[in-house]
C-alpha cells in the first residue's frame, strides 16, 4: 500500500515531534546548576561550610585567598569537578604535583574539614566541587568582598589528569596579556571577565619563583616597589630554599578584598608579570582604570564572572558521583 503524501507528511511530523519531546526530556533530566538545589536535601550545608571557613580565615587570613584560588585552578581543568582535591592512586597520577598547583596550591585541609561536617549533616548529598565552589563565595565576602548566591549541583570526577593539569590551561605568572585572553575565553570567559577574576590578587600571596623575573627583569615596575620585593626574593636562579618565600600580592590591602589591586596596577606595583600585563598600554588599560575608580562596578563584574566560571562543564545529573572523602574517589 502507497501512503498518501498528506499522510507520509503528517507521519513525519510526528516523528520530528516525538523526537524533540525526547531531546527536551533527556535534557532536563540532566540536572542543571540551581541556588536552591540543596534546599530540601540539605539547608544547614551553608552554615556548615561558612562556620569552617570563618574559623580557618581567623586563624590565617591568607588560607581565603587560597580557598578562592582552589577554585579557580579546579574548574579550569575539565571543569568544575573537584579533580583538583584528588590524591595520586595507583591508576592515575592527579593534579596536585602538576606544575601549575604543585607547592603552591592549599586548603586541602579546610575543604577536608569541611567535607567532614557536612557529611555529619546531610551523608552522601554533597559534593567536594560544590563545597569548593562555596568555600571560594564565604571566603570572598569574609574578607570584605561581595556576596553571591553560588549555583550549585556539580557531582564529582572519579579521577584526576597531571598532564591536563600541567598542559598550560591554566595561565602561568609570566603569561603575556594575548595568552590570558586566549586561555580564559577557550573557557567560555571574556576578557572583562578575565580581568575581574583577576581582581582576586587583591588578596594572598605568591611565591618568590613566581615574581622573581618581574622584580628583577621587568621594565615596567615601580623601582622603590621591586627594590622592596628582592629583599625576600633573591636574583639566584631556581630551585632554591627562598623559592618558597612569599610576598602579598596586594601590598596595600592583603587580606582586605577591594579594588586596590587595580590602582596598584596603574602605579606600575603589580607583583606577577601577568598582573601588570593588565595595565601595559594595551586592550584591557580602560577596565583597569575603570575598577580602580569604581569598586561597585568591580565587584558585581566579578561576581557574574565566578557565576560564569563555576559553570564550566560541570558533571550533572547521574555522572561523576557524591565523594564521601574528597581526596578519593568512592
Amino acid at each position: 500500500m502507497t501512503l498518501s503524501p498528506r499522510f507520509s507528511s503528517s507521519a513525519a511530523m510526528i516523528n520530528v515531534m516525538l523526537a524533540l519531546f525526547f531531546l527536551l526530556l533527556t535534557v532536563s533530566s540532566s540536572a542543571q546548576l540551581s541556588e536552591n538545589f540543596y534546599s530540601k536535601k540539605c539547608p544547614k550545608v551553608f552554615n556548615a561550610v561558612k562556620s569552617v571557613v570563618h574559623s580557618a580565615i581567623a586563624k590565617e587570613p591568607r588560607i581565603g585567598a587560597s580557598l578562592l584560588r582552589l577554585h579557580f585552578h579546579d574548574c579550569f581543568v575539565n571543569g568544575c569537578d573537584g579533580s583538583i582535591l584528588l590524591d595520586d592512586t595507583s591508576s592515575f597520577r592527579g593534579e596536585k604535583t602538576a606544575p601549575p598547583n604543585n607547592n603552591s596550591v592549599r586548603g586541602f585541609e579546610v575543604i577536608d574539614a569541611i567535607k567532614s561536617k557536612v557529611e555529619e549533616t546531610c551523608p552522601g548529598v554533597v559534593s567536594c566541587a560544590d563545597i569548593v565552589a562555596i568555600a571560594a563565595r564565604d571566603s570572598t565576602a569574609i574578607l570584605g568582598g561581595p556576596y553571591w548566591n553560588v549555583k550549585l549541583g556539580r557531582r564529582d570526577s572519579k579521577t584526576a589528569s597531571f598532564s591536563d593539569a600541567s598542559s598550560g590551561v591554566i595561565p602561568p605568572p609570566f603569561s603575556t596579556l594575548s595568552n590570558l585572553i586566549s586561555r580564559f575565553q577557550a573557557q567560555g570567559l571574556s576578557v572583562k571577565d578575565m580581568v575581574a577574576l583577576s581582581g582576586a590578587h587583591t588578596i594572598g600571596k605568591a611565591r618568590c619563583a613566581s615574581y622573581r623575573d618581574r622584580i628583577y627583569n621587568d621594565t615596567n615596575i615601580d623601582k622603590l616597589f621591586a627594590k622592596s620585593r628582592q629583599r625576600n626574593c633573591p636574583r639566584k636562579s631556581s630551585g632554591t630554599p627562598k623559592d618558597n618565600n612569599v610576598a602579598v600580592l596586594d601590598f596595600r590591602t592583603p587580606t582586605h578584598f577591594d579594588n586596590l589591586y587595580y590602582k596598584n596596577l596603574i602605579n606600575k606595583k603589580g607583583l606577577l608579570h601577568s598582573d601588570q600585563e593588565l595595565f601595559n598600554g594595551g586592550s584591557t588599560d580602560s577596565l583597569v582604570r575603570a575598577y580602580s575608580n569604581n569598586e561597585k562596578a568591580f565587584n558585581s563584574d566579578f561576581v557574574t564572572a565566578m557565576i560564569k566560571m563555576g559553570n564550566i562543564k560541570p558533571l550533572t545529573g547521574s555522572k561523576g558521583q557524591i565523594r564521601k572523602h574528597c581526596r578519593r574517589a568512592n
